[in-house]
């Protein structure tokens, strides 16, 4: 499984409603996610509106094809379109990938080799 981390900015005076609309996820959406192979999926949120997500992947390609064909997936999107920055296209198709600097599991299976 391949993990990934990405990055987006919330605008200021939305990080309350994101956190809102994220504590109470559509069960349509949660359920696409699943089926399209989100695995492990969480979303953090800093007070500036900083968002950080990870999940875990057989197929990333997979997942956003999967995820950009079901319709509840466009619903979230637009829904959620107004609270992020400067965004032209919606947030699944706008956040930028983090490289993984260090992962404790890795390190730990090389010394162990």
């Amino acid at each position: 499984m391949r993990r990934v981390c990405f990055q987006l900015q919330v605008k200021p005076g939305h990080v309350e409603a994101y956190r809102e609309a994220h504590a109470a996820v559509w069960p349509e959406m949660l359920e696409a996610l699943r089926d399209t192979g989100w695995h492990d999926y969480s979303i953090f949120l800093s007070p500036d509106g900083l968002v950080i997500g990870y999940f875990e992947t057989e197929d990333l390609q997979a997942n956003l094809d999967g995820m950009a064909a079901h319709p509840v997936n466009a619903r979230w999107q637009a829904a959620m379109a107004e609270h992020f920055v400067d965004l032209d296209v919606p947030a699944d198709q706008a956040f930028s990938l983090l490289d993984e600097a260090f992962n404790l599991d890795d390190q730990l299976a090389r010394t162990r080799s």
